[in-house]
């Protein structure tokens, strides 16, 4: 079998090299939106467990409380560290779509994100825990884990297409 294959060279020369370049173009992307979306809902559940972590004692003393916040905070962490990787480089967000990287990472934080989210749910319907007053805020926060999970799992899909070259 004989296949065609076209090379094309793009030389650039700069002589100032103290700016950065953002891609903003990766942001009207499907995985782009997707990954502000994980970020912006990850922060928003950090925030709410790191505010009820320290001040209010009481409901957060169960595994899965912490397991939540541990899940929460490190793909919030990595899905920035993502983000700011396609958007400080033209190359990155093109060319890390189609490695398996983003399958895996999509894949494992979808996974944890719902176990996580469930726990905290399961933990919740408790009737001895109806009284607290973060009671709420914790529903909340579960709530836009399943969210999280749901988006990451799209994000999966995603980035199969992408590394199948769907």
């Amino acid at each position: 079998m004989s296949h065609s294959v076209t090379i094309t060279r793009t030389t650039t020369s700069t002589t100032n090299t103290s700016y950065i370049v953002l891609n903003t173009g990766y942001m009207k992307t499907t995985p782009g939106i997707l990954k502000l979306l994980q970020l912006l809902i990850g922060a928003a559940c950090v925030g709410i467990f790191a505010y009820y972590f320290n001040n209010h004692s009481g409901l957060l003393n169960g595994p899965s409380y912490l397991f939540f916040f541990l899940m929460v905070t490190t793909f919030m962490i990595g899905t920035f560290c993502l983000l700011l990787a396609c958007l400080t480089s033209l190359s990155t967000g093109g060319i890390i779509a189609k490695t398996i990287y983003e399958l895996i990472y999509h894949c494992v934080a979808a996974i944890l994100l719902l176990v996580a989210s469930l726990l905290i749910l399961i933990d919740l319907t408790d009737s001895r825990y109806k009284n607290y007053k973060q009671h709420d805020a914790y529903m909340v926060a579960a709530i836009m884990g399943l969210v999280n999970s749901l988006l990451y799992f799209i994000s999966t899909y995603v980035a199969h297409k992408s590394y199948r070259g769907i």
